[in-house]
């Protein structure tokens, strides 16, 4: 959304002389990676290929919440203990795909601008935010209407994922198809705060193991990216 604004992006990237920060988020939810997420990687090293700078953005806050997008149910709350040590595996993964050196990779943890967040500026930044907007989200939607339970902290993730696109002044973020309500969220919250909305492109989402959900850590039906060829092999056919 869209490709003209892309291309005009790009186009006056070129001339400024600098790269596009192009953002994706990373929730450390479970100890691996799994292939799902090897989509969206391997567009974010696309880019680096072309010159911009891959801004990885590793949600130990945003875990803490946990995506609702595509969920049935509330996810359970991790210890950040627990994602501490998520996060020790992550960044030599995705090593794998993107190049990781200084010149085209940024990384940053959403902790740095939440831990100093004030209770008074989470209350206004919710406040651009409508929870009739927030539940025309199908997965929202849908659990309301079967009267499955939608914690509040449940309604704050897209809040705080837009806001990850404020504080490093994203060009481009990148997601799943499932991530386009959260990704136009940042889009909406960037122009509220008088930068220029970020260009979002959206990925198809895999398939996991059961042949009918997306492949996800939480649900169990993804296959790792450090597991041994045999594994993957047998697990994919």
């Amino acid at each position: 959304t869209t490709e003209p604004d892309l291309l005009e992006r790009m186009k006056t990237a070129e001339k400024d002389g600098r790269p596009l920060r192009v953002k994706l988020g990373l929730d450390p939810t479970a100890a691996d990676v799994h292939l799902g997420f090897t989509v969206v990687l391997r567009k974010l090293r696309q880019f680096q290929d072309l010159g911009h700078m891959a801004v990885l953005i590793i949600g130990d806050y945003t875990a803490l919440v946990g995506d609702p997008s595509g969920k049935s149910k509330t996810r359970p709350q991790l210890d950040y203990e627990t994602i501490q040590q998520n996060l020790q595996t992550y960044l030599d993964q995705v090593g794998g795909i993107i190049l990781t050196d200084k010149a085209h990779l940024e990384i940053r943890y959403n902790g740095e601008w939440f831990k100093k967040l004030p209770f008074s500026e989470v209350i206004e930044l919710a406040g651009k935010i409508t929870v009739a907007r927030v539940l025309e989200r199908d997965d929202f939607s849908k659990r309301f209407a079967a009267h499955q339970p939608i914690g509040l902290h449940e309604l704050l993730y897209p809040m705080m994922q837009a806001y990850d696109s404020v504080s490093i002044n994203a060009d481009v973020e990148l997601g799943g198809t499932d991530q386009t309500f959260n990704l136009m969220a940042g889009r909406d919250l960037m122009r509220e705060f008088g930068r220029l909305a970020q260009i979002t492109i959206t990925m198809p989402l895999l398939v996991g193991l059961d042949g009918v959900d997306k492949m996800s850590k939480s649900l169990g039906n993804a296959i790792g990216v450090t597991e041994d060829p045999r594994s993957m092999f047998g697990k994919t056919m």
